[in-house]
């Protein structure tokens, strides 16, 4: 029998883009190990409409 998986999908979502109120949104899906990462997880990415790096975070 095949064992679960500790890897997970997970969405992050641009923190500075659904301040600004533009249309749209920036969200990026990455994988996350669930056993040594149980907090929500937190990444500088690039926002091609603010065309710069900004935080982004797990959603859900």
């Amino acid at each position: 029998m095949a064992k679960k998986g500790n890897r997970v999908q997970v969405i992050l979502e641009c923190t500075e883009h659904k301040e600004s109120g533009m249309p749209g949104t920036s969200r990026h899906i990455t994988t996350k190990n669930r056993k040594n990462t149980p907090d929500r997880l937190e990444l500088k990415k690039y926002n091609p409409i603010l065309k710069k790096y900004t935080l982004h975070k797990e959603i859900k």
